[in-house]
């Protein structure tokens, strides 16, 4: 049975303007056994243990090399990159502005 990776770069969160933590790529296990419903209580668990499993590199090729060398299949996801348009806050009060300013 082969073990499937994904390989990825993590997103900035949404609450953050930084980019902290979206430098490093990681190898994370593609769950072998679905989710199961707990009857009692109702949670969800799982017997996968390889699902709580995030390895962090600090380029892409050291993590291909590394599913390479094990021998996983695994699928690489590529980041897109973020377009920053210049802003200025002069803009908003600009005589030929498109749209009404509404304060």
């Amino acid at each position: 049975m082969t073990v499937h990776v994904r390989i990825y770069r993590e997103a900035k969160t949404a609450t953050q303007s930084g980019l902290a933590n979206t430098r490093r790529w990681v190898v994370e296990f593609e769950p072998e056994t679905p989710r199961e419903v707990e009857p009692l209580m109702g949670w969800t668990s799982s017997s996968d243990t390889k699902g709580q499993l995030r390895l962090r590199f600090d380029s892409e090729a050291e993590a291909v090399a590394y599913a390479q060398k094990h021998g996983f299949m695994y699928s690489l996801e590529r980041p897109r990159e973020r377009k920053i348009r210049p802003k200025a806050y002069a803009d908003n009060f600009k005589y030929n502005r498109l749209l009404r300013w509404t304060h």
